[in-house]
């Protein structure tokens, strides 16, 4: 039976790739945009968070079992086209407009990217392949004068398959997130996909653009104080310890069984609920603040989180198919002496307080608050954030035809040492466990392991501690 908390290796490694053809992607037919053409982009799609291009990998063992006898990248070049027709914005570029505001347009030499690579390498060099490696980032492709963050002119959707020695293959994508969130790129995947399966288009749900649906009030009214916004005065350790040395990627295997007993221990005795995912982010949040030591104790941290807004829309819901973003992002905050002298519960609590406090007045303040301040920059200074991708059907969306995929999700976040991932486990014997992807300092890597595993109980009582 395996360990509860178990935390997953990878090895150092040097991929050597060689780029054979890089060729623009265009809609197979025509498409309702012209040159010149503009599309709307909300005050979600366009705020500083969601300006990213977010990098994505796919490994595919090889498979005899596929019949369809043209190559790889055929396949999901001709699906890709397909596709690019009902998604057409995919195949724009994003501008900046009046007020530092993006909006998508249409022109000459457009479409989207892809890239053909092969290695000498085969997969099974690459260790285990459930686990998130910073190595496998020369799997997805980077302009080389490229900055970080950059989504001004650059293709909305770029790909590289790299071909394996073995016969097996990846892919790895970069989606801009200002056309969708996590639910509406599962829904643009799943397309390609089934399309690349079938050889012929299938899209369902039909996508849906109606950005206008999130237009900010006349006047807007900011009714909410959004801490998830604030600019903090740097006045703990936290960011220096982060940001000043160079920290290391860490993955841990955590079982059904530890999420559920930690889930018991998190058990509010107030009136919220608490779900997994609260007692996963408290627990996370507590061992990451007390592994950093973090001083002084009276100063106030946050922890940010995104919240899928669309089941909270009863005023004016969105149809089926929208995938651009629809989400709030939640902020819970705690003095350093509250995480690490008070109880999960506690913390737990808070989680579920700024969980539970995002409605739909909540959304709709967030856009006027954009509309209003139009934040220019992160402010990262006592932050942790925690992406949860565990409910994103990142495997099953994700056969164009060779089988499910050995993995699929993130590569590196030490770009951003802030950001944890919880991600779904890939194999069919995954048993409900997800991985938590972090980064650490080395010196507080070993000390967080012994917390996240409660092996150390402080703060909780010893029947708390698993057996």
């Amino acid at each position: 039976m395996a360990p509860r908390i178990q935390e997953l290796h990878f090895p150092d490694l040097d991929i050597p790739i060689t780029i054979d053809h890089i060729t623009p992607v265009l809609p197979s037919s025509p498409i309702p945009a012209s040159h010149g053409d503009t599309l709307y982009l909300s005050n979600l799609d366009d705020m500083i968070g969601s300006r990213v291009l977010t990098p994505t990998v796919y490994f595919f063992q090889s498979n005899s079992l596929c019949q369809n006898p043209k190559s790889v990248t055929t396949v999901l070049r001709e699906a890709l086209a397909r596709v690019l027709v009902p998604y057409y914005p995919f195949s724009g570029r994003i501008r900046e407009a009046k007020n530092g505001k993006l909006e998508v347009f249409f022109g000459p030499e457009q479409g989207a990217l892809l890239t053909e690579a092969h290695t000498e390498v085969s997969l099974a060099n690459l260790g285990d392949l459930a686990v998130p490696n910073p190595a496998w980032k020369t799997l997805i492709y980077r302009f080389p004068d490229e900055q970080y963050f950059q989504v001004v002119n650059m293709p909305l959707l770029i790909a590289q398959v790299t071909q394996f020695s073995c016969g097996g293959f990846s892919l790895g994508l970069r989606v801009c997130h200002c056309l969708c969130d996590g639910p509406g790129a599962m829904q643009f995947i799943n397309a390609w996909a089934a399309t690349a399966k079938a050889g012929s288009l299938v899209v369902n749900p039909k996508p849906c653009w109606d950005r206008e649906i999130f237009q900010p009030r006349n006047p807007p009214k900011v009714e909410h104080p959004h801490t998830e916004f604030r600019i903090m005065d740097d006045g703990s350790t936290f960011t220096k310890s982060l940001w000043e040395v160079k920290p290391i990627q860490k993955c841990f295997r955590i079982s059904r069984e530890f999420q559920a007993h930690l889930k018991s221990l998190a058990q509010s005795v107030g009136n919220l609920p608490c779900t997994t995912f609260d007692s996963m982010a408290a627990h996370v949040w507590r061992s990451f603040v007390e592994a950093l030591d973090v001083k002084p104790l009276d100063y106030e941290l946050r922890l940010t989180f995104s919240v899928n807004a669309r089941p909270k829309l009863k005023e004016q819901p969105l149809k089926d198919g929208y995938y651009g973003n629809a989400f709030c992002v939640a902020c819970a905050t705690s003095t350093v002496s509250s995480l690490r002298n008070g109880c999960l519960s506690d913390t737990a609590e808070r989680v579920s307080e700024a969980r539970l406090s995002m409605t739909e007045d909540y959304l709709r303040s967030t856009i006027d608050f954009v509309e209003v301040y139009r934040p220019k920059s992160l402010d990262s200074r006592g932050k942790l954030s925690i992406t949860q991708w565990t409910r994103f059907s990142l495997y099953e969306h994700a056969d164009f035809g060779w089988g499910r995929p050995i993995y699929a999700g993130p590569i590196d976040l030490t770009p951003t040492p802030h950001f944890c991932i919880l991600l779904p486990e890939g194999g069919a014997d995954s048993e409900e466990a997800m991985l938590l992807c972090l980064c650490l300092p080395e010196s507080a890597s070993i000390r967080f392991g012994e917390l996240l595993s409660l092996k150390e109980s402080t703060n909780d009582s010893a029947k708390d501690r698993p057996d």
